[in-house]
């Protein structure tokens, strides 16, 4: 699956929430619409026995995507991160020229929630951020243009 994700632990955590829940609740209550569809009769042409199974497909690929993520995701732990230069798990604010400050919460890829200030180490502002200090300038590489941004804090 490439190079080796990252989570923080507030990430992981809900991580490991949804994957019981799928492997509980969520599970049992698949069995129990694929045995009503089932009971329907000919699974030829049973679009609920179809659908079912297409959710279950799609269920299950979650459950292993979870397993795999909480398997080998780098675990970062917000209160253990040095906060002299930016990674995972550090708040950033920058500041584009003639723009007020913003400010992200540096996350994993599968953590990213731009809409909510959160931002991927992968992304190609995280990706410019990343190592950057105080008072740095970067220039990330974005689909609309290169954009020049200045490090104003890390926390």
């Amino acid at each position: 699956m490439g190079e080796q994700p990252y989570l923080t632990a507030e990430g992981a955590e809900r991580l490991r929430t949804e994957l019981v829940r799928l492997k509980g609740p969520e599970r049992e209550a698949m069995a129990l619409r694929l045995r009503a569809a089932i009971s329907q009769g000919d699974l030829s042409e049973n679009a609920d026995y179809h659908k079912a199974k297409e959710d279950q497909g799609f269920m299950e690929g979650r459950i292993q995507e979870l397993e795999y993520l909480l398997k080998n995701a780098i675990i970062v732990d917000t209160s253990e991160v040095s906060r002299d230069k930016v990674d995972v798990g550090v708040r950033v604010t920058v500041q584009e020229e003639d723009y007020p400050p913003e400010s992200y919460e540096m996350v994993g890829a599968k953590e990213a929630d731009p809409r909510n200030g959160k931002i991927s180490n992968e992304s190609p502002i995280g990706r410019a951020l990343m190592g950057s200090r105080e008072g740095d300038i970067v220039t990330a590489q974005t689909p609309s243009g290169p954009l020049k941004l200045k490090v104003i804090k890390i926390d």
